[in-house]
C-alpha cells in the first residue's frame, strides 16, 4: 500500500477513535483524570498524524495547488465587443 493510502487509512481510524472518545465522554463525563488523559492522547495522535502528513514532500505538493499569476495590465477591449454591459443594458437601447 502506498504511503498516501496508509496515511488516509490511519486518518480514518483516528476519526473513528475520536468519535468513540466523544461518546465515552458523554457517558462518563469529561471531568475525570482518566477521561481527560484519553482525550489528550487522542488529540495528540491527531496532531502527530497531521505532522506526518506535512512531513512528506509528495503529499505537501499534492495539497497545495500551483499559484497562477494574473497580470495587472488591462484586458484587450476587443474581447468584450459581443457582450452587453452588465446592469446597464445594451449600448444601442434605452431603459424603459
Amino acid at each position: 500500500m502506498a504511503l498516501h493510502d496508509e496515511l488516509t487509512s490511519a486518518q480514518r481510524c483516528l476519526d473513528e477513535l475520536l468519535r468513540y472518545v466523544k461518546r465515552l465522554e458523554q457517558q462518563l463525563g469529561s471531568g475525570g483524570l482518566e477521561m481527560r488523559r484519553v482525550r489528550m492522547d487522542a488529540d495528540r495522535l491527531r496532531e502527530s498524524l497531521a505532522l506526518l502528513r506535512d512531513a512528506d514532500p509528495a503529499l505537501a505538493k499534492a495539497k497545495r495547488p500551483d499559484l497562477v499569476s494574473i497580470p495587472d495590465t488591462p484586458y484587450d477591449n476587443t474581447l468584450w465587443t459581443d457582450s452587453d454591459d452588465e446592469g446597464l443594458g445594451a449600448r444601442d437601447r434605452h431603459a424603459p
